[in-house]
């Protein structure tokens, strides 16, 4: 569905298009209004009739949008029934796709319809390939290539082996074992598809072999110098986590592991307990994206809305190059050949690196959105995705058109960002376009992140974060909910510092300045903020992160009257390299190590924050007043949960406020006590629910609907989830000590559950 974009002009509204355009616009009256043009479309659509009657595909819609959009008196919508729309390439909307005299083209789900589009296809047909091991085989299309797997709506583990780093020496070539508990490494088939992925402080890498040899892994390059040049580097981290050999049929071990052989077109898989290969849900991605909004800066893609779709099914191959994945930090990366020295001589930063950061990489997102203008994505949700979810603004190398930054007004809003390979949504880019642009048309404005619950993401690439705003003008984060993160909550500003205006002594020490310029003007970061967010259970699995994280400098920035509960001993707010101009005032924070710290290691530019009139259960902070130009004061120290009305108000109002939540699919329902999930180990009526350690089993697997019911998934299923079976107070009581257990759906309100 790739579409090019047909050289016509389109008349923009003048105002949608401010800092976009240079031309001048004149805004016409609109046409007296009419009501709205609807075409229709379904997973099965043909013609080009796009009616009712007979509904078309996606793109014939998109060839009949274009037939109607160039005067319209109201909005078109394009509605999508009910199913699965299976892409064979990304879907790629440009100018000629936009509305036009202030009206709007709505992609939209048609009433009561959660319509699917997705890069991936089902794979069926699964017979016992290792009845010993457990292991299970599917054919699938010979050359088919994938990071990633999604079984039961969950992202599915690559076969893999946990090994220690003091087991090897590294070497500029590769790396040399001499325990003889390895020596069945030299053996193993496909050695050039086996991976090392080094889970470290801030960055997860992943570099590949290219072969294995008495007691020797030779790496392929250059990801293997690239992965040992700069700071926290694949064999010299700063902090040592979890070192592992992945993607080999030999390391299938474990449930929910699989292996793909793309060369005899065959897919292994371990099931997990009480899932049926005859009836899982399983998907391959066959696409690194799904759909591409954007056009130039002169014709850029506009007033374009999509409404409650899943976006779903890609995986990203890049890491599966010679260049591996050389991860800097939240979806950053390096790519190239780089002059460096020896291999022992770099693994806490020099010269030659520097050479290399103006220069890094964005993970492309599933969904992009660059050179474009009024933008929305409400009530949607972004599931089992290969890479970062959203990429709105990113620099033009993550973008499939070839036109990064150049996004304004764009909102995503009351929407799921869940159970994916990375991050969440990352607006902005990294390199001298993003911060020093020399076209105003390039600078990214006005971009609303609101009222979403964005959650378990991090599967695959654990240096992400949910919402990262980098050189930006004008964004709000606001009333999100944020959980079960590897790494920070959030992030804000980028940088450390070196591109901010008068630059930074200690990167002109590293030898920064060498190869970029020490700017003398100010980064196009301003006036960004985060709002009454609900940021828990974050700092999971990584290091040297936070509820909170900033860099770089932010004038006008505001942190105010977010929740961050739980961050596995890790900071609160934490103002790391270069920030300057923040303002962090009525936030709460619960549970957290140093509730405000900054990083002054190197940051002489940094400080001039306001930090006041926050609540905090630890009294631990390094940020004092006067300090830097400083305002540090009335911040409350809150002992055995005396919370003052101020901060309750704060905890009770931050997270998702204007949203009816999206059902949910394949969700676990988990006791914070035990730990273990909510079960019913049958499938009819009268099964009453236990709590079990969480599997991924059937059972335990759910999915909350419109009419707020919670249905369950087993037996015979539909997009993963039987058909009629809720979990119910029984007989309709209300009193404590009332029975849950499953019953058929029957709509009523004993039936209905709310999310708190």
């Amino acid at each position: 569905m790739f579409i090019t974009l047909r050289l016509r002009r389109r008349l923009l509204a003048g105002a949608a298009t401010a800092g976009l355009t240079a031309t001048a616009v004149m805004a016409l009256p609109a046409p007296a209004s009419a009501a709205p043009r609807t075409v229709y479309v379904s997973p099965s659509g043909t013609g080009t009739d796009c009616s009712s009657a007979r509904p078309c595909s996606l793109t014939a819609a998109q060839a009949a949008v274009r037939s109607l959009n160039d005067t319209m008196s109201d909005d078109v919508v394009v509605q999508l029934a009910d199913g699965v729309y299976r892409l064979s390439q990304p879907f790629r909307l440009t100018a000629e796709d936009s509305g036009s005299g202030g009206h709007t083209v709505v992609w939209q789900a048609a009433p009561s319809a959660r319509p699917v589009i997705t890069g991936a296809r089902a794979v069926t047909g699964w017979s016992v390939a290792d009845a010993a091991r457990n292991i299970w085989k599917a054919d699938v299309p010979a050359d088919l290539d994938a990071r990633q797997l999604y079984v039961d709506g969950a992202v599915a583990t690559r076969a893999r082996t946990q090994v220690n780093r003091a087991d090897f020496t590294a070497s500029g070539t590769g790396m040399r074992f001499s325990s003889g508990a390895l020596s069945y490494l030299n053996n193993l088939a496909d050695q050039s598809r086996i991976e090392v992925e080094g889970v470290n402080s801030f960055t997860d890498r992943y570099s590949p072999v290219q072969s294995i040899n008495a007691n020797f892994i030779t790496m392929q390059q250059p990801a293997w110098s690239n992965n040992n040049f700069g700071y926290d580097t694949l064999m010299r981290p700063h902090r040592a986590g979890p070192f592992y050999l992945s993607n080999a049929y030999e390391f299938l071990d474990a449930p929910g592991e699989w292996y793909l052989d793309p060369r005899a077109g065959a897919l292994y898989y371990i099931p997990r307990a009480g899932q049926n290969m005859s009836t899982a849900d399983v998907e391959l991605p066959t696409l690194q994206s799904l759909v591409h909004v954007g056009g130039t800066y002169s014709e850029p893609a506009h007033h374009i809305t999509f409404s409650g779709i899943t976006f779903t099914g890609t995986s990203w191959l890049g890491p599966s190059s010679n260049q591996g994945y050389v991860d800097q930090q939240t979806g950053a990366y390096l790519a190239g050949d780089w002059s460096r020295p020896g291999f022992d001589s770099c693994h806490n930063g020099c010269t030659q690196f520097e050479a290399a950061r103006p220069h890094w990489s964005q993970m492309p997102a599933a969904v992009q959105v660059s050179a474009a203008d009024t933008i929305t994505f409400s009530d949607s949700r972004f599931v089992n995705l290969g890479q970062t979810a959203i990429g709105i603004g990113n620099d033009a190398g993550a973008h499939a058109s070839g036109v990064g930054l150049g996004a304004a007004n764009i909102t995503v809003t009351r929407s799921e960002i869940a159970r994916s390979s990375a991050g969440g949504i990352l607006v902005g880019g990294v390199r001298a376009d993003a911060h020093h642009p020399g076209d105003q048309r390039m600078v990214n404005r006005d971009i609303t992140i609101s009222n979403n619950r964005i959650h378990d993401l991090g599967a695959d690439y654990r240096g992400v974060v949910s919402v990262l705003t980098t050189y930006v003008a004008g964004s709000t984060v606001a009333r999100n909910e944020v959980y079960n993160m590897p790494y920070s909550g959030m992030s804000i500003g980028y940088g450390w510092g070196a591109n901010d205006a008068g630059g930074s002594n200690h990167y002109a020490n590293r030898g920064l300045y060498n190869y970029q310029p020490r700017y003398t003007t100010p980064t196009t970061a301003s006036d960004n903020r985060l709002i009454g967010n609900y940021i828990h259970d974050v700092m999971q699995q990584m290091n040297d992160g936070g509820c909170i994280y900033t860099l770089g400098w932010n004038p006008g920035a505001q942190i105010s009257r977010n929740h961050c509960l739980r961050t596995n001993g890790y900071f609160g707010v934490y103002f790391d390299e270069g920030s300057k101009y923040y303002k962090a005032t009525n936030n709460v924070f619960s549970n957290t190590g140093t509730w405000a710290t900054a990083n002054y290691w190197g940051g002489e530019n940094m400080g001039n924050w306001t930090v006041t009139d926050n609540w905090s259960t630890n009294g631990s902070t390094n940020v004092t007043n006067g300090d830097r130009g400083n305002v540090v004061s009335g911040n409350v120290t809150v002992t055995n949960g005396n919370w003052p009305s101020g901060a309750q108000d704060v905890m009770a109002s931050a997270g998702p406020q204007d949203t009816t939540p999206p059902p949910t699919t394949a969700q676990q329902i988990v006791g914070v006590q035990s730990g273990r999930c909510l079960t019913v180990p049958g499938t009819v009526n009268g099964t009453p629910t236990q709590l079990q350690d969480c599997t991924g089993a059937a059972g335990q697997t759910w999915t909350y609907t419109t009419g707020k019911q919670l249905t369950v998934q087993g037996g015979k299923c539909i997009t993963g989830v039987q058909s009629g079976l809720c979990l119910d107070a029984n007989a309709g009581g209300t009193a404590n000590g009332t029975r849950i257990i499953l019953w058929s759906c029957n709509g009523g309100t004993n039936q209905q559950w709310a999310q708190r």
